[in-house]
């Protein structure tokens, strides 16, 4: 039964391995080493820089039971990530995922009682040891309907974005571009301070 079990084990773990490599295939000519996002937990924002330059900064929602990367913990991973796949970029706005396949069904935000993926999906891959587990365990940059939540920590382990937002991060950014997610303010970095002094007060001020 261990044996077994063991086996099982192994054969996920390479079926895991096995979709990677098939979600990094899709990068070709078009893979981006040029856009990074830096989402601030403190914060509750996302700011997207390109070439260390600040571009935008969004509202998010990552998890309302704090960081890490334990399966099943339903919290946000800390560290460094990249986008490994883009989906959903011909849906319109509100539609609604659910394995990542759109169901034909669209939501306003804030439609009351509903809480699913909707508009469009980053899924993320982790970079370092201790978030290598991040495609596995489905972490998404994605549309929330419940936007008034947004700017608290709210999700299952997401990233959350409004519609209008995550559909304009997506028009901005490729796969492979990287993702930094960090306990601290946007302005504990070098790329934070020059947006907040480019742009006073859209970014809190540590």
């Amino acid at each position: 039964m261990q044996t077994n079990s063991i086996s099982l084990r192994r054969l996920c773990l390479s079926f895991a391995a096995l979709v990677g490599s098939l979600l990094f295939c899709q990068c070709g000519s078009n893979y981006d080493t040029q856009s990074k996002m830096i989402v601030s937990v403190r914060d509750q924002q996302l700011l997207l820089t390109r070439d260390g330059v600040p571009v935008k900064a969004y509202k998010v929602s990552t998890s309302k039971f704090g960081l890490g990367s334990d399966s099943g913990s339903n919290r946000t991973p800390l560290g460094n990530l990249m986008v490994a796949k883009k989906i959903g970029g011909s849906s319109p706005k509100g539609m609604v995922f659910k394995s990542r396949r759109p169901t034909g069904e669209i939501l306003k935000p804030n439609a009351p009682g509903r809480d699913p993926i909707v508009s469009r999906i980053l899924w993320l891959h982790g970079k370092e040891s201790q978030n290598r587990n991040t495609l596995r365990r489905c972490i998404y940059i994605h549309g929330t309907p419940e936007e008034w939540k947004l700017g608290t920590p709210a999700s299952y382990g997401c990233i959350r974005m409004s519609s209008n937002d995550v559909i304009d991060l997506y028009k901005r950014i490729g796969v492979g571009a990287q993702v930094q997610v960090i306990r601290g303010g946007l302005t504990t970095t070098q790329e934070g301070q020059r947006y907040a002094r480019i742009k006073p007060g859209s970014v809190a001020q540590n």
